[in-house]
């Protein structure tokens, strides 16, 4: 056992190119430092994907290795590469795509009539795609308090949060209604206390203005 922990500590220094990139690796990815498979390709991210089915079981044969590994979020893994991990596949994503595209593309019987079409594949358009900062959930794409941003996810100041509200939400701008007031209690003196309901009027009442109101509704009965 200890000459399997010194062979492995030993492979690992020499992967990971000394102690420095040891111990940083050890830091932030946990057991990754001392697992080891082949390489099968990596995102825009900058993640890094590998595969080991010989010494490690089932389930834990697939990782990822990020890019930013001070700021990883599990949300930068893509959807395709997410099929890969959770063994929904087993071919990593790119490989033989296009070829079989194209082998495929052959076997189309022309139509008579003349076509418009700017593709010649099944997949039709695609827009590209962006992804901020490479997450492709944005539910962590939120401010930490009004207008503070978010330095954990890289949300400057004052700009809106990333993840989707439903209509109706008060998180939702398109569904925020106007304030529409319909008193001021200050009227006569210019402005300064606009109420937009009774109840909202009361709150704004100071202790002599609830008094002098209720010797008015008492006096007028």
């Amino acid at each position: 056992m200890v000459y399997g922990l010194i062979r492995s500590v030993q492979a690992a220094l020499k992967y990971r190119g000394g102690w420095k990139g040891l111990c940083e690796h050890m830091y932030t990815n946990g057991d990754y430092p001392f697992k080891f498979g082949t390489y099968m390709g990596h995102d825009a991210a900058g993640n890094r994907y590998y595969e080991n089915r010989v010494d490690y079981p089932f389930g834990q044969h697939r990782w990822v290795e990020p890019g930013d590994i001070h700021n990883y979020d599990s949300a930068s893994i893509p959807p395709e590469w997410h099929g890969w991990m959770t063994s929904m596949n087993d071919a990593p994503p790119g490989a033989g795509e296009e070829s079989y595209i194209a082998e495929r593309a052959e076997s189309i019987i022309p139509l008579e009539s003349r076509s418009d079409a700017n593709v010649d594949h099944n997949v039709g358009h695609t827009e590209e795609l962006y992804n901020w900062h490479h997450l492709h959930n944005q539910s962590t794409v939120r401010s930490r308090g009004f207008g503070i941003g978010n330095p954990v996810v890289g949300l400057p100041p004052g700009a809106p949060s990333g993840f989707y509200t439903q209509p109706g939400s008060p998180y939702n701008e398109a569904s925020i209604r106007p304030r529409v007031n319909i008193g001021d209690l200050d009227e006569g003196k210019g402005g300064g206390r606009p109420y937009k309901s009774e109840k909202w009027a009361d709150r704004l009442r100071t202790e002599e203005e609830k008094r002098a109101l209720a010797d008015a509704l008492l006096g007028a009965k």
